[in-house]
């Protein structure tokens, strides 16, 4: 069984708005609201390519619960925590002549609804996977990546991170199956700028000699580096396309890439279904269904 976890789940509200002006008012000419979160996204995703998982995080209130009802109407499972002190965010992503974001703060997660995450997590057997991607809200520990890690240590999960910075860098030591930095986070975590796929693999080289067994780097229209923990490294161009909205992108391309491996045990072709995966949900409004995806493949 996948499990993703998505600490701080939203609704995203997106909206147009032509030539957008502060201090005034503005109508939209589109609207959509979205069950949102990076580990929904890859939920989503998933589903949409054939596997089901469990969406597992924290919501509340009455915002919570139509998360809940969306992810149920996109045929996903979830399992979160109901947390009694405030309401699940609500954030609004608005495109006009530039892109402008304003992301709620979520709920207060007490110890308590910890525990019962933990609980929910205990449960996992051998074989199962498990996806954690994200930030962590300031109502949780800094350090819950490792304490989750840490407590499913050595039981045969194999764990996918995508996150930033310390986050991923900490639990490196718990040997996770698969990490997806993008070629900005890595060059942040080693203070250097990586602009081209050949200077992104000495680094990802490095992640990988400090504990993770395989890494995946995206770098949007430049394409993606993969270092198999065998050694192999896999360099690609993005394929051709325009993008019309990057948000999930890069959740996408893990979906893609544990679909691919999942039905094939071969990493080239999780990569390249990670890479085509990750294009067409850029290349569309809605994030990337199979005959999208499919379709990319042939052309790389």
């Amino acid at each position: 069984m996948i499990y993703t976890v998505t600490f701080n789940p939203s609704l995203d509200y997106i909206v147009r708005v032509e030539n957008f002006r502060a201090g005034t008012i503005n109508r939209t000419y589109y609207e959509n609201i979205l069950p949102g979160g990076k580990g929904i996204n890859v939920s989503i995703v998933l589903k949409n390519l054939g596997h089901d998982s469990t969406a597992l995080g924290f919501m509340a209130g009455f915002t919570g619960r139509e998360i809940c009802a969306r992810l149920e109407k996109f045929g996903v499972a979830s399992d979160f925590i109901d947390v009694a002190e405030g309401l699940s965010r609500i954030n609004l992503k608005m495109k006009s002549d530039e892109e402008t974001e304003i992301n709620g703060q979520g709920p207060n997660i007490t110890d308590g609804d910890i525990e019962k995450l933990y609980e929910k997590l205990d449960t996992l057997q051998a074989g199962d996977i498990l996806i954690i991607s994200g930030s962590v809200p300031n109502t949780l520990p800094g350090d819950m990546y490792e304490r989750i890690m840490s407590r499913l240590e050595g039981r045969g999960i194999e764990i996918v991170v995508d996150a930033e910075k310390d986050l991923l860098v900490n639990v490196l030591k718990f040997h996770p199956f698969l990490i997806k930095p993008n070629n900005h986070e890595l060059g942040a975590i080693y203070g250097v700028e990586l602009k081209k796929k050949d200077e992104v693999v000495p680094y990802a080289k490095k992640l990988q000699e400090a504990g993770a067994k395989n890494v995946l780097i995206s770098m949007a229209g430049e394409g993606a580096v993969f270092i198999s923990e065998k050694g192999d490294v896999l360099k690609s161009e993005a394929p051709k396309g325009k993008v019309v909205n990057s948000v999930g992108a890069g959740d996408s391309m893990v979906a893609g890439f544990m679909t691919g491996y999942l039905e094939t045990g071969d990493y080239e072709k999780a990569f390249k279904m990670g890479l085509c995966t990750g294009s067409a949900s850029a290349f569309s409004p809605d994030l990337a269904t199979r005959p999208e995806v499919e379709a990319l493949l042939k052309t790389i």
